[in-house]
């Protein structure tokens, strides 16, 4: 494995590319001959060769080699196109002679490219400026051109022979100065498209030196009927109103490669701004996938129509099927899909997304890998390919001698197992690009001319008709809809997709699915609460692209929406987590925080790359990776992949992450920080604590500190006001939690954050101001949460000490039952139903004689002290002869099954009051309990 020197990313290299070509370096032939080019060069600059220092042609060599070339008295147009020359000869040894990393070869091209748009363009000033003075802003700077590089230049990745697509954009209109005398005045504009003409004839025009470039410019808004250059503003105002779907692609490689002063000094960083809302979309858009197929299909059949007749034309290695543009546009297209909420995608360099879109989850690694290696061995016999005769071309020659010439030079010592090797690169990314493209469509055999037809591009299906095939409760809904004015406003294209999502949906409904569990009322209520789903968000076209995109994503919607009420509600509320069900493999799994925090700080550190990390976009950063875990354990739960014990483990440990991720977050951008890591601790109360959190639980915590520094009072209340408020603030992403700080010392009339020491102090009975038995009960179930290491075990032994503490059993016995009973008086149930968490025999009933038992009994019992849960600790009473034989393991086990009752009555928003009958044994466990306890 190598490294991208431009990137920095991985580049993987097929074995056999490292292959010896003979025994012995000095018996090896000197291969770069055979190239006509590179013949061509060496007679021509025989005298200039020896002029590049030894080794890769870097920017430093390259501009050492220009100087010399200039102090000749070459002009600068001659000077780049014979630097051009010595540059190319240098990379054709280095890769075929001594097999040298792509890298070498893309990132020489590109920072040849670079330097002579650079050197191009500061000529052009030079000139422009001595008769007409500098463009001029409306507060008197020198108004600024970029030159935009797209594609391959953009991502640093240029092949040898390899036009340029540029852009040039100048960030204000205005006027040139003009001369001293005064005269000479132009519109910035006028000036600027005199700069494009100059620069193009320094690098574009064909001399006898050849040329430096092609240089396309067709990719510029308008296209060839556009001009040259636009403002700034102007590109903005395109992008937003006429900017096309396939633009997008083309802008997400794009890149200021000049001047290179614009660049050092990020003045050019204001396009960035107007180039990434173009790109990547705040929403998931799968909108996008017809427009490249669209782009693919009128590829495929240019590079049909040069093949007419001329069968040779078939083998292009980066337009035909397998070729390298389908590895881009696979790259690509998940790249932009994801990349407005993934922002750690957002990279030009094909390698270098590759790795990316692993970690994120999108593609398996294996896959990544054989991409990666397709990439490169593809993008060598490019290079080889036009090594040859230094033509545009891409097609494998036909001629045995330079097809065997090719085949040696990337370690082959014949034809045959090359294009074996070929062959099945190219059959494996046109398999993956059908399989991404195709959506139900099988990949792709033989000779496929445009791939799998577009289910988007289908007619649009009429609708009485698809109303006769709908079973009738499910028909009587979507009826409903023929009137609605949100599906009157579809597009005919979104329309069409509405009305086959319905066609599928009634399919589903239809078919049968032995061993899969899902009853026939399961699937009812799964496809009239799709339709309750999707109604409020048929403007957001994307989500129907989606479901039609991933037809799999589709029927695990339906499953999990027939499943239970609460996750419609949850998605409603929180739509683009949707696309977490793309993944088959995502059920099977569990949360890891330190993969999760891993990617958290991936993604702000991707947002400060380009500037977007302000607080607002923190904040959505949080809420929607917290919404899309949450979204995961709760489809695992609706699936039965988890126990309620599970689940609350899971989202304990999620909370535990996020408080972890935005108190570093908030004390990194508090201004009065006085030190550069904090020394304070969260400590977890309640279901936090007791790690029992449900669905949209709050959270009790309390914040305490350890800092003698003067400044640390109000360094520390600050910081704990910014993170509440960053905790439960409503942005266009929603909130994450409702914080409690009511269990704090003094509880709403105390200070937010109070000192370690006074917080022990208060907790231990030290001195006037001492904690209640109620908040000693609540002790019972605290825990450190996150902060400094060094406060975890005080804090421990805070703890114990509270629980251990000598006690009067029978005032305390009087003061638990007696805070039982305002609890009851808080929540009446009304009726005969039994209420599983209120009632007597249920679970509050259990959670009190927990913690009388610690409270009580673990001076003496040391194994009661640990905050392990009520279950386990039922199990330790009972096992410490505190409990009659059998009631603490019949309690837990009621105490496990109303916890489970009362988990599926609220995923599916029931009532958690239920007939006594149905729970009277573990109704009569917990009472046992209870007597047991306190009687």
């Amino acid at each position: 494995m190598t490294r991208d020197p431009g990137t920095g990313s991985v580049i993987p290299r097929d074995p056999l590319l490292t292959q010896p070509l003979s025994d012995s370096p000095a018996d090896r032939p000197a291969m770069a001959t055979h190239s006509r080019f590179v013949q061509r060069l060496r007679r021509r600059y025989a005298a200039e060769l020896p002029m590049l220092p030894p080794g890769p042609p870097r920017k430093a060599a390259m501009q050492a080699t220009l100087a010399q070339l200039l102090a000749q008295g070459h002009g600068l147009s001659a000077a780049l196109r014979m630097l051009r020359q010595l540059v190319m000869e240098r990379l054709v040894v280095l890769d075929c002679e001594q097999q040298s990393d792509l890298a070498v070869v893309t990132t020489a091209v590109t920072e040849l490219a670079e330097l002579a748009l650079d050197h191009a363009l500061l000529q052009a000033e030079r000139e422009l400026d001595e008769g007409h003075g500098m463009p001029c802003t409306a507060d008197g700077r020198r108004a600024q051109l970029w030159v935009i590089g797209m594609g391959k230049l953009g991502a640093r990745e240029l092949n040898v022979s390899s036009d340029i697509d540029l852009i040039y954009i100048y960030d204000q209109d205005g006027e040139t100065a003009g001369t001293a005398a005064g005269r000479g005045r132009i519109s910035n504009h006028e000036y600027f498209s005199r700069a494009i003409k100059t620069v193009y004839a320094l690098v574009g025009e064909t001399t006898e030196h050849g040329f430096v470039f092609r240089v396309d410019l067709a990719l510029r808004p308008h296209g060839n009927s556009g001009p040259p250059a636009i403002s700034l503003g102007a590109l903005e105002d395109y992008l937003q109103v006429q900017g096309r779907e396939w633009e997008r692609f083309a802008w997400l490689k794009s890149r200021v490669v000049a001047p290179r002063r614009c660049v050092e000094d990020s003045s050019a960083s204001e396009l960035r701004s107007v180039v990434l809302p173009f790109v990547f979309r705040r929403y998931l858009d799968y909108n996008v996938f017809e427009a490249l197929r669209t782009l693919h299909r009128q590829i495929r059949e240019h590079a049909a129509r040069r093949a007419a007749g001329h069968p040779e034309r078939a083998n292009d290695v980066k337009l035909s099927r397998g070729g390298i543009r389908e590895i881009e546009f696979i790259v690509q297209l998940l790249q932009v899909v994801r990349g407005g909420q993934f922002p750690e995608l957002r990279t030009r360099s094909t390698l270098d997304a590759l790795p990316r879109l692993t970690r994120a989850g999108l593609m398996p690694q294996a896959t990544a890998e054989s991409l990666a290696q397709a990439y490169v061995f593809l993008r060598r016999v490019e290079h080889r390919i036009q090594y040859l005769d230094d033509q545009q071309t891409h097609v494998l020659p036909s001629g045995d001698e330079d097809l065997a010439w090719i085949a040696e030079t990337m370690g082959y010592a014949s034809c045959c197992p090359f294009l074996s090797e070929l062959d099945q690169h190219r059959e494996f990314v046109a398999q993956e690009f059908d399989i991404l493209l195709g959506g139900d469509a099988k990949p792709c055999k033989g000779n496929c001319k445009g791939g799998p037809k577009a289910q988007g591009a289908a007619a649009v299906p009429d609708f009485d008709a698809v109303l006769e095939r709908l079973p009738a409760d499910f028909r009587q809904r979507i009826e409903a809809w023929r009137n609605h004015p949100r599906v009157a406003a579809l597009r005919d294209e979104s329309r069409g997709r509405l009305l086959r999502l319905v066609q599928r949906t009634a399919d589903w409904l239809r078919d049968e699915h032995p061993g899969e569990g899902i009853d026939a009322t399961h699937r009812l209520q799964g496809a009239l609460r799709w339709t309750d789903w999707v109604e409020p968000l048929l403007r957001r076209e994307s989500y129907l692209a989606l479901l039609l995109e991933r037809p799999a994503t589709h029927e695990r919607l339906l499953r999990l929406l027939g499943a239970a009420r609460w996750p419609a509600r949850y998605l409603l509320r929180h739509p683009g987590v949707i696309d977490e069900l793309a993944s088959a493999s995502m059920l099977a799994e569990r949360f890891v925080p330190e993969a999760f925090e891993s990617e958290l700080e991936e993604r702000r550190a991707s947002l400060a790359r380009t500037g977007e990390d302000d607080e607002e976009e923190l904040l959505n950063l949080l809420r929607r990776a917290h919404h899309a875990e949450a979204f995961r354990t709760l489809a695992r739960d609706v699936e039965g992949r988890l126990t309620v014990e599970q689940v609350a483990d899971d989202l304990s440990a999620l909370a535990d992450t996020m408080l972890r991720v935005t108190a570093r977050w908030c004390w990194q951008r508090l201004k009065n920080a006085h030190r550069d890591e904090p020394q304070y601790a969260i400590i977890g109360y309640g279901k936090l604590g007791g790690k029992e959190l449900g669905y949209g639980s709050d959270l009790d915590i309390v914040f305490v500190y350890e800092d003698e520094d003067e400044r640390a009072p109000e360094a520390y209340a600050a910081f704990v006001r910014k993170m509440i408020n960053w905790l439960t603030v409503k942005t266009r992403e929603g909130d994450l939690f409702e914080i409690d700080t009511a269990l704090r010392p003094n509880g709403n009339s105390g200070l937010l954050i109070t000192s370690f020491e006074a917080y022990a102090n208060y907790q231990k009975g030290r001195g006037s101001n001492t904690a209640w038995t109620w908040e000693h009960q609540a002790m019972t179930r605290a825990r450190f949460v996150v902060g400094m290491d060094a406060l975890q075990p005080r804090f421990d032994a805070v703890r114990s000490a509270v629980v251990t503490s000598e006690r009067d059993a029978q005032a305390l016995r009087s003061e638990i039952v007696a805070m039982r009973e305002k609890v009851r008086a808080a929540h009446p149930v009304r009726g005969q139903k039994f209420d599983l968490k209120h009632s007597p025999g249920g679970m509050v009933d259990a959670e009190f004689a927990v913690q009388y038992l610690v409270l009580a009994h673990s001076a003496r019992h040391a194994e009661l002290i640990a905050n392990v849960g009520n279950i386990a600790l039922l199990h330790r009473a009972e096992a410490c002869g505190l409990l009659p034989t059998g009631v603490g393991h019949a309690a837990a086990d009621a105490y496990r099954e109303l916890r489970h009752l009362q988990h599926r009555a609220r995923l599916d928003e029931a009532p958690t009051q239920v007939e006594a009958a149905e729970v009277a044994s573990e109704r009569e466990a917990v009472l046992a309990l209870w007597h047991a306890v306190f009687d």
